[in-house]
């Protein structure tokens, strides 16, 4: 059946049987689909792993150790390059401070986002985690660097990517996100990201992550220049990869920040990001947790519970997404209320204990 021939009908029928829709079905309800269609189809899925009035989330702090980075994607408004002035590396006496005030402030999930920093051995990463969880215990969960990050290190360390995860699973460390993807086609790569890594080392990469025993997640960024082609090959890449490993705890989106950076533009409407959010949940009909960005969306990121998001994370600090124009609020109640008031019953999740 041609694009064209599609319905509404038929692609409900498909999600309603437990079906999966195709990458045709996809283009077509991005294209066609009103806003109360594609919520439909997303609770629909959403119901397969979720209550309807379910959804959690976590208080969380992203710890950027250093900003000195060579990678120079135009997109990023917070990295310097080495030598340059405002570059810094963080101590362990800070981490620890910026732990202990995730504490005090009620959250225990702690990730760290840094860059390519040509300065900084393995061993500096391997002694942080461990001094990290011999400190802390498992009072604080941290996610332990991107991918992206991850390859650098080990490319820097002449280790392959098995053997890179396999010393820091030593060192303490049980988790390496899903970021540093953005958009996973080649061609956006060259155009924004030409010194990081392509989607096929990307994918084998967290292929090593996990068969580790290391535990990963999926991100995504839109409002760039990217197609709806190149955000669908993302997602399609994505659903293959968790057929392949069963890896994938969650998938996060989130918005592109133009504010100080390279290429600039203009930030795409939180309508398009929860039309988007919509059609990840019916399309990632294998992943358990479809996350809403407080971060990037603020309170209106609370509206994705109603397009098949069931999780968020209430964050305390991200330099990398603040310099480009994200803010923060700590009212965490006030936020809650709006997710209580779209008749959520939000509930704290333990990323130790999930």
């Amino acid at each position: 059946m041609s694009t064209a021939e599609l319905t509404f009908e038929e692609i409900h029928q498909t999600v309603s049987s437990g079906g999966r829709i195709s990458r045709d079905d996809a283009r077509w309800l991005w294209q066609n689909a009103s806003d109360a269609e594609l919520r439909t189809l997303a609770m629909q899925v959403r119901g397969r792993f979720h209550q309807p009035d379910a959804c959690t989330y976590m208080i969380m702090r992203i710890i950027n150790y250093t900003n000195v980075c060579v990678a120079q994607c135009d997109y990023c408004a917070f990295y310097r390059l080495p030598g340059q002035e405002g570059g810094y590396v963080m101590e362990q006496a800070e981490v620890f401070r910026k732990l202990d005030e995730l504490l005090a402030l009620g959250g225990d999930l702690a990730a760290f986002n840094g860059g390519f920093n040509p300065h900084l051995p393995l061993s500096y990463y391997c002694d942080l985690f461990r001094s990290i969880r011999e400190r802390f215990g498992d009072a604080v969960e941290f996610y332990a660097l991107t991918i992206a990050e991850f390859m650098y290190l080990a490319d820097h360390a002449k280790l392959d990517y098995q053997t890179a995860a396999e010393q820091f699973k030593e060192a303490g460390v049980r988790w390496i996100t899903g970021g540093g993807s953005e958009i996973l086609t080649e061609d956006f790569r060259k155009r924004h990201s030409k010194f990081k890594y392509t989607v096929a080392q990307y994918f084998e990469a967290q292929d090593a992550i996990v068969a580790a025993g290391l535990k990963t997640t999926a991100t995504m960024v839109i409002g760039f220049d990217e197609s709806l082609e190149e955000r669908l090959e993302h997602l399609e890449r994505t659903r293959d990869f968790q057929d392949e490993t069963h890896g994938l705890a969650s998938f996060l989106c989130w918005t592109y920040k133009p504010y100080f950076t390279q290429i600039g533009g203009i930030e795409i409407g939180t309508g398009e990001y929860l039309r988007h959010l919509a059609l990840s949940r019916i399309y990632l009909d294998n992943v358990h947790h479809i996350r809403t960005s407080v971060l990037t969306q603020n309170e209106r990121a609370l509206e994705g519970l109603a397009y098949g998001a069931d999780d968020f994370d209430l964050p305390i600090e991200d330099e990398v997404t603040q310099k480009a124009g994200a803010t923060i609020s700590l009212n965490f109640d006030r936020i809650l209320d709006v997710a209580r008031q779209l008749g959520f019953t939000p509930q704290y999740r333990h990323v130790a204990r999930s």
